[in-house]
């Protein structure tokens, strides 16, 4: 892979071993890769927040650099374990509350913005076509190039986190123009965003690095962010692509009978204890909506509703957060669905969800079973 100057001197140590360490990380992201060089981004997105996923190591590693680095772009934060206005709630663990803290103002000493959202394609700027991203955060690496002409590698925490320092990425995959060796066909009529979940459940255990997708009428943002949540959970695939099949690539449907296979894997439980809604965490729209179709009605049972904090002040303002917490509504930011301790077996026994994402997270690294139902049957049946 060839290097700069300024990029030799960087992995040798000459600027630091905070910026060593980062060169190292690239480069071998990019031999692993196939990348021949390093480019340029302008925005980074970071996993790699929630305790319950880095551990005391990566909280240890965080506070270690959070005194020499600094981050060259734009650099934006995943969910973390909590909602910090609320966390005395919940009994949670006090090692925990101290532990994720600690990481967050790790991220912050170095200069990244705390935005604690899965969603940042909904609450940022999107840049110009084309540009050059780093995203962490599988949902929104799939967002970005799928439906917002930027161009990202499904990122890992370290690979995102060193990007954010150097300001470069290896430009390989899903950074060059990628042909998709698949083409899957829509074949179900009427679908709900749970369907277009399980589609792209489908697609990222069937597809390479991207997929085409023909068939599919006009999609609305819930649609999409669910295609991109259920595509991020099953594979590597990170693009969907839209009605360019080519010649001689396989195609498959997905009908009746796929969705089926996805349903079951998932679903485990036929009624839940509680009520989890927003893996991805919802959108202004999505909470528009929500609260328009809660009108006159209230949850029967608990209901978690997860939206960044940027989107829960927009609502606030507006009026919808009244109309959520009259209905039952649980209002978190700074965390999501998944991988939160607000949620584990130990209190909950079975979530009902409309996520496919949140539903394959909370069975697998929460240990809950899984009620799985659209939003329109959890209005329907979980409502009065």
């Amino acid at each position: 892979m060839q290097l700069t100057r300024d990029e030799e001197s960087a992995l040798k140590g000459e600027q630091g071993e905070i910026m060593q360490m980062a060169y190292r990380i690239l480069v071998a992201t990019g031999e692993a890769t196939d990348a021949d060089k390093l480019i340029s981004i302008e925005w980074a997105h970071l996993s790699g927040v929630n305790y319950n996923t880095i551990g005391d190591a990566g909280e240890e590693f965080l506070s270690s650099i959070s005194k020499d680095a600094r981050v060259k772009v734009k650099t934006t934060l995943n969910p973390m374990g909590f909602d910090i206005d609320n966390v005395s709630n919940y009994n949670l663990d006090k090692n925990f509350v101290l532990k994720q803290l600690s990481i967050k103002n790790s991220y912050e000493a170095i200069g990244v913005t705390p935005s604690f959202s899965c969603i940042p394609y909904e609450i940022f700027n999107i840049p110009k076509k084309n540009t050059q991203v780093a995203f962490a955060e599988s949902n929104a690496a799939i967002h970005a190039n799928s439906y917002d002409n930027l161009k990202t590698n499904k990122e890992s925490a370290f690979s995102a986190l060193a990007s954010a320092i150097t300001g470069k990425s290896p430009y390989s995959s899903l950074r060059k123009d990628d042909s998709p060796n698949l083409s899957i066909r829509m074949k179900i009529n009427d679908p709900t965003e749970l369907t277009y979940g399980m589609l792209g459940f489908f697609a990222g255990k069937m597809g390479d690095t991207s997929v085409n997708i023909s068939g599919l009428e006009e999609m609305d943002k819930r649609q999409c962010k669910a295609m991109c949540g259920g595509m991020g959970t099953s594979g590597t695939c990170a693009k969907f692509l839209f009605d360019k099949d080519e010649p001689g690539i396989e195609k498959i449907d997905f009908d009746e009978k796929e969705v089926q296979n996805v349903y079951d894997e998932l679903n485990t439980a036929e009624k839940g204890d509680i009520i989890t809604l927003g893996s991805p965490q919802l959108g202004l729209d999505e909470i528009s909506d929500l609260a328009n179709k809660l009108k006159g009605r209230s949850f029967k049972k608990r209901c978690m509703v997860f939206t960044p904090r940027t989107v829960k002040e927009q609502a606030r303002k507006i009026g919808y957060t009244n109309e959520l917490e009259r209905a039952g509504c649980e209002i978190l930011s700074d965390c999501c669905t998944c991988l939160t301790p607000l949620i584990n077996k130990d209190s909950v026994d079975v979530v009902t969800t409309n996520s496919i994402k949140g539903a394959f997270y909370l069975k697998n690294s929460n240990g809950v079973d899984i009620n799985l139902k659209s939003l329109s049957r959890i209005i329907e049946e979980e409502t009065g």
